[in-house]
Formats: C-alpha cells, sequence, structure tokens
C-alpha cells in the first residue's frame, strides 16, 4: 500500500492503562500499536476470555484487558453444555462463580459502559451476585443486565437487593453508599425478584434510562409505566406469571414487548412503531389484542405475534376481522399448531397490511400430524410491496403448501423465500423437514425469485 508509515519514537510514552511504562522496541511491533485507550475500546469489543489472552502478547498488554469498560460474563459453549445436565451444571456453576470473583478482583477501570451476568445460577449464590450488582453500580454502569435462569428450581427467584434502592436524595448525603442509578441507560433483570414498586424506584431515579427489560418475576402485580418526562424507548414485561394490570403511557416509547394482554392498557404512545405480543392459551383472544393496540395499530411499522392457539377455528375466525395497518413493513409470527389447522387464515395479517415488506413465519408443532390430505386452493388477493417470505419449520403438508401457494400467488413483487429451521421441539424432524424442501420446493419457485434452504 502507498500510505505513509507511522514513525514510532523509542521514547518513554506515558500510559492511560497500563500500570507500567515501556521503550518501544523495534522488534517489538505488537507494541507500536495506537495510545492505550484505543487498544482498550478494541479490547471491549472482543469477549472477556479472548481479552484476557491479550496478556501474552507483550509486556504492554499485560494489564490493558483489565481496563475494559464492557464485563459481559457470557460463555454460549457452557450455556450448551449444562442444559439438562443437573451434575455438570453444579460443577459449571463453581467454575462460573470463580471466573467472575477473578475478574472482578483485578478489574481496574473507573467506569463501565456494559455490565452483563448470564448463567443459571441459584439463590445460594445470593451473596455474591450482590456483590457483584454493588461492583457495577458502583462503577456508573449504563448498561446492565442480570439473567441467571433459575430453570431448575423457579419458585427461589433472586430478589434485587432493597437496600440498593435509595434513593438519590438520600444516596448523596450516605458518602458510604456506592451503587449510584443516575448513569443507567439500559437495566434488564431476568428471572430477578423485582415489585411494582421497585420498578418505579428505577424510573425515578435513573434519569437516562431509555430501555427496561424484566422477564419472569412474580413479584409484578400491577404495573404503570407512566410520565410525560421519561427517557424510556423499549420496554419489555415478559412471562410475569402474576401481573394482573399493565399501563403504558410513555411519549418517547418506540418499542415494546409483553406476553399477557390482561389489563394492558395503553396510551399517550405517538412514537410506537415496534410491538410485539404473545397470545397464549391463557390470553384474550385475536379481536381483544387489537383492541389494546387501538392506539397505536395505524402507526406500527414491526409487529410481532407469538400465536399459542388450542381451539384454532374459534380464534383464527377472528384474524378475518382486522384493522387496517397502513405503515407495517414487517410482520413476525410465531405459531404454535395444535392440530391439522389451515395456516391460510393467516394470511388476513398480509392483507390487512398493504405496505409489507418482509413476512416471517415460524411455524412450530406441539404435534406433528402430517395428513395426506388435498390442497386446497387459495383466495386471490393482490399485495404490491411484500417481497421477502421466511417460512420457519416448514415439513410439506398441506397447511404448510397452501400457505407458500397463498403468498407465491398473491405477493406480485416477491423477490426471496427462505426455508429455515424447524421447531427446537421436534429435532428429529430437522433432517427430514429439509429434505422434503429440497424436493419439493424447487419445481414450485418461479426462476425470478430466490429460494434459500438453510
Amino acid at each position: 500500500m502507498g500510505g505513509r508509515r507511522l514513525k514510532i519514537h523509542t521514547k518513554f510514552q506515558p500510559n492511560k492503562c497500563g500500570e507500567r511504562s515501556f521503550v518501544a522496541h523495534v522488534d517489538d511491533r505488537i507494541s507500536q500499536l495506537p495510545p492505550d485507550d484505543i487498544l482498550v475500546d478494541i479490547l471491549s469489543r472482543l469477549s472477556l476470555k479472548e481479552a484476557a489472552r491479550t496478556s501474552v502478547l507483550s509486556s504492554r498488554w499485560i494489564n490493558l484487558w483489565k481496563h475494559t469498560p464492557s464485563l459481559d460474563f457470557d460463555d454460549k459453549s457452557v450455556l450448551r453444555k449444562v442444559y439438562n445436565q443437573d451434575e455438570v451444571l453444579k460443577i459449571e456453576r463453581r467454575k462460573y462463580v470463580k471466573w467472575v470473583n477473578s475478574v472482578l478482583r483485578s478489574h481496574k477501570s473507573t467506569v463501565l459502559k456494559e455490565f452483563r451476568i448470564h448463567f443459571p445460577l441459584n439463590t445460594s449464590g445470593r451473596k455474591k451476585i450482590t456483590r457483584w450488582l454493588e461492583f457495577a453500580l458502583s462503577r456508573q454502569v449504563q448498561k446492565l443486565e442480570l439473567d441467571i435462569q433459575n430453570y431448575h428450581d423457579p419458585c427461589k427467584e433472586y430478589l434485587f437487593p432493597d437496600g440498593f434502592l435509595i434513593p438519590s436524595s438520600c444516596r448523596d448525603n450516605n458518602p458510604c453508599m456506592l451503587v449510584d442509578f443516575k448513569s443507567l441507560r439500559s437495566l434488564s433483570l431476568k428471572s430477578v425478584g423485582v415489585s411494582d414498586g421497585d420498578i418505579n424506584f428505577f424510573l425515578d431515579n435513573c434519569p437516562l434510562l431509555e430501555q427496561l427489560i424484566v422477564h419472569e418475576s412474580e413479584k409484578v402485580l400491577h404495573l404503570e409505566i407512566c410520565g410525560s418526562s421519561l427517557k424510556l424507548k423499549h420496554l419489555e414485561i415478559v412471562l410475569c406469571s402474576k401481573l394482573e394490570s399493565l399501563k403504558v403511557s410513555v411519549p418517547g416509547l418506540t418499542s415494546l414487548r409483553v406476553t399477557s394482554l390482561d389489563g394492558l392498557l395503553i396510551e399517550n404512545v405517538p412514537m410506537l412503531v415496534d410491538v410485539s405480543v404473545r397470545c397464549g392459551d391463557d390470553c384474550a383472544p385475536i379481536r381483544h389484542l387489537f383492541d389494546a393496540l387501538s392506539c397505536c395499530v395505524s402507526q406500527l411499522q414491526t409487529l410481532s405475534l407469538v400465536l399459542d392457539i388450542v381451539e384454532g377455528r374459534r380464534v383464527l375466525g377472528e384474524l378475518l376481522e382486522l384493522p387496517q395497518m397502513p405503515k407495517l413493513k414487517k410482520l413476525e409470527i410465531e405459531y404454535i399448531a395444535r392440530g391439522d389447522e389451515s395456516l391460510t387464515r393467516l394470511a388476513a395479517l398480509i392483507r390487512a397490511s398493504p405496505c409489507l415488506e418482509e413476512f416471517v413465519f415460524q411455524l412450530n408443532w406441539y404435534l406433528h400430524p402430517r395428513k395426506d390430505r388435498e390442497v386446497k386452493a387459495t383466495i386471490s388477493s393482490p399485495h404490491h410491496h411484500l417481497k421477502l417470505f421466511k417460512f420457519g419449520g416448514y415439513y410439506g403438508s398441506p397447511s404448510d403448501v397452501e400457505l407458500l401457494s397463498y403468498v407465491l400467488g398473491n405477493c406480485v413483487v416477491l423477490e426471496k423465500i427462505i426455508i429455515g429451521r424447524h421447531s427446537i421441539w421436534l429435532p428429529e424432524l430437522e433432517e427430514s423437514a429439509r429434505k422434503t424442501a429440497k424436493q419439493q420446493l424447487p419445481p414450485l419457485i418461479p426462476r425470478h425469485i430466490e429460494l434459500v434452504i438453510l
């Protein structure tokens, strides 16, 4: 390359983050890199374990990783290994706790952009988890996520420490209170016990909070997320089994995810464009869903639905009476089938979205009664904007073919079809489903439409 070479002076340079200075030798090219703060920023984009490994590169790198402002304690390979393996989980849990404690003891940054705990922990480690939270909150953390995935003992959820929930005015007068919520922009608590009052505390004492996520807390009962001064843009209240009512009134909110329609009231959300809702066996019918969304349905750009339907005919019949969604660009449906119900009824959602460009459909079978019946003819209702159709869980049953035929026959500008993975509940069908798709679909798809089978 013809660029100019960077000249490195071999004199002592002050390090912003490292603990020792050194002479930059000509042969030590790894050490002849940009200033330490830039290197730390690069290291923060690696996983923690990858960042720690860089300490062996040269003397300059020994302590750099300890200054990373992002502490993400996630190891997906271990999480896969412990799934449904109780004895392995016990061993790996001890390793995980030791790993976190070791990193925190050596960490040197006074501020944190991100602190994330992601592992199936139990309440025996309550004190350790609390110390981890105190560590993060004492360093002006901006993004805090605690996901302890207590699936093995869901009745014993970790409770967010009451001692941390002290108003800012009282905390300012107590120099011993190190936790600080003022810098928090994103808070995610999964499998953590927080009450309505706790959540209101966060809203009152986190003036910069833009993202609030609460999953699987049995202490949430009657929640109100309201206030014209709130900075909140993204809100998730998911799988809180005892939730009886939820009121949302936040002018700046752009994204909302909920899994219960019980007592749901949405108002004063002029910026809301992205909504995700689950309609399970214990939820109100589809009509109730759109009643709850009546104040914002005309402005939605993305809608994600999880339809877990037992009485398919009764609920699906209501899909024929839908309000128009003139701005909807992307529709995602996860459909949990219980029988051989016709999937083309879901096409009513496409017809209600005249500007739809992407349709993502994930079919999950609770049971898979593949019946050899004739494929029914689909209705004609041309759609002039849909370009991408993703179909996950395609197995070649008549109901699958009918939905695909509807899209092919009516979406006149369709450019691409992606056939995705089958239901994770029935992994033994994965290879069979892929084989069926490869044999059945190529003759059905016109040449101008790209077909991708994953």
